[in-house]
């Protein structure tokens, strides 16, 4: 840990050198309590740079499209789902980002810094933060063997206390998985919906927010439910609950988060200085230990975990890599059929 404190201390004195002259206010757009607000995290970034970070929140990546589509020039740095890259620059949200600029990208797995939904035209719009899955968390106290297949959600022993997010495309993948397809092919919509109305009998309510999730376990409210495997850990971590991750035999949704600076932004050196703040191996050895966190997409941050450590020793599991499936971008078309569907599901939960 000595090392790893000595190695942010330089990262972050070389970017105070850097941009403490000028240094100016910094809009941040993000999910509300994903590492890249903690007080500890905000406050080492301002004092090292002098930047001073204000943050916005969104609860969807819908929500967070349409605040930079009405607020153009006010964002310095935005978190995006990968899967959703495309549409923010095909909308001429976003702008080429200088990678030469961020020292600690050169860490980042060449598969994630490459890939096609943060690179157009042969310029990086998106840099590789953090990826993880949707898969399941369950209660441990309702179970006295984990459970291992995406089934248990089906189980009669369950119904009334089993949750799934409200979210069309995540809810449409999921069905996807149970059926045994491609979530990012889906063939066969018709079993989708069969397979997800079947489940709607089991369902307590829907959740839109790890706050959600995590206060109906704390009740006692469900017994299992999808959850981001991020989500999960510190559900365990931070707020010490009876959580535990089960990835189902079947499969699980991966997706992989990355910063971008918006079009039109007012302080892109600082939004520079805060992406690579943010995937410093430093900081994310505290982060995972103080909180919980998805795996860092720089590879050197998860080398300087402890093996055992559940993102290195579950995460990157060989066996686990071969049943997840990663999302991809959707149409607007296909967007709107599942929106259609998942509010005809809806209907049926009381």
């Amino acid at each position: 840990m000595r090392r790893l404190t000595g190695l942010l201390t330089t990262t972050t004195v070389l970017v105070s050198m850097a941009f403490s002259a000028g240094a100016d206010e910094l809009h941040v757009l993000n999910w509300k309590g994903y590492g890249a607000d903690e007080p500890w995290a905000v406050e080492a970034f301002e004092k090292a740079t002098g930047h001073k970070v204000i943050n916005d929140f969104f609860n969807s990546e819908q929500e967070m499209l349409t605040k930079l589509r009405t607020n153009p020039g006010l964002y310095d740095v935005v978190m995006i789902n990968a899967a959703f890259n495309d549409q923010a620059y095909a909308e001429k949200l976003i702008q080429p980002i200088e990678v030469s600029k961020i020292a600690n990208a050169a860490d980042i797995s060449s598969e994630k810094a490459s890939s096609p939904m943060l690179n157009h035209e042969g310029k990086v719009y998106g840099v590789p933060w953090v990826w993880g899955l949707t898969a399941l968390a369950y209660n441990e106290k309702a179970f006295d063997t984990p459970p291992a297949s995406i089934s248990v959600m089906w189980d009669e022993s369950h119904k009334g206390k089993v949750t799934i997010r409200d979210d069309a495309v995540e809810a449409m993948q999921f069905g996807a998985i149970a059926t045994g397809q491609d979530i990012n092919d889906i063939k066969d919509m018709d079993a989708v919906k069969a397979k997800l109305t079947a489940l709607m009998p089991q369902i307590r309510t829907f959740w839109s927010s790890e706050n959600d999730w995590n206060q109906m376990v704390a009740s006692n409210q469900i017994d299992i439910g999808t959850y981001w495997s991020g989500s999960a850990d510190r559900a365990k971590t931070q707020f010490k609950l009876p959580v535990s991750l089960m990835i189902p035999e079947e499969g699980a949704v991966a997706w992989l988060d990355a910063f971008s600076i918006p079009t039109g932004s007012k302080n892109v050196a600082g939004a520079e200085a805060f992406i690579n703040y943010m995937i410093d191996p430093g900081f994310y050895v505290e982060w995972v230990t103080k909180v919980g966190a998805p795996v860092s997409a720089n590879t050197k941050a998860v080398a300087a975990l402890p093996e055992d450590s559940f993102n290195r020793k579950v995460m990157g599991d060989p066996e686990v890599a071969k049943r997840i499936q990663f999302q991809a971008p959707i149409t607007d078309a296909q967007r709107e059929k599942y929106l259609a569907v998942w509010q005809e599901l809806k209907v049926n939960v009381k």
